[in-house]
């Protein structure tokens, strides 16, 4: 399920229960996604070139595997941040967005804003707002 939460003047931000139903449609939107924050949500998520990412860290898993898709946002020059497990249902875009608070941030998130223990709706907002602003 994706549903939009708010409309910018030229992007969106969306909440979508799994990476997997990133699309091109999609591009360029800020996505607050319930997947777990591993490279191969990044991955697939890159693919349809969002303008960034909320994620949820799944616990942080091994070797920080559940935040992995903060660099890969990195290499591409992408916000993105997660939510800590405890705060929002994994695989639930919705309480992301509503509940999430922020675990960790990319260095592309923290110029637009987002710190760790934000709420996840502020960071979106952050996000979106410097999207908008063309940076």
């Amino acid at each position: 399920m994706a549903k939009t939460i708010l409309l910018g003047k030229r992007r969106r931000i969306i909440a979508m229960d799994s990476a997997s139903f990133m699309e091109e449609c999609y591009q360029g939107d800020i996505i607050v996604c319930g997947s777990h924050g591993g490279a191969s949500a990044a991955k697939h998520m890159l693919k349809f070139s969002p303008g960034g990412a909320i994620f949820n860290d799944a616990g942080k898993g091994k070797e920080d595997a559940g935040m992995a898709a903060l660099a890969v946002f990195s290499e591409a020059g992408l916000p993105a941040a997660t939510v800590d497990a405890f705060s929002a249902r994994i695989g639930d875009g919705m309480d992301t967005y509503d509940s999430g608070v922020i675990s960790a941030v990319n260095q592309e998130a923290a110029a637009c804003g987002v710190r760790v223990s934000s709420l996840a709706r502020e960071a979106a907002l952050k996000i979106l707002e410097r999207k908008e602003q063309g940076q």
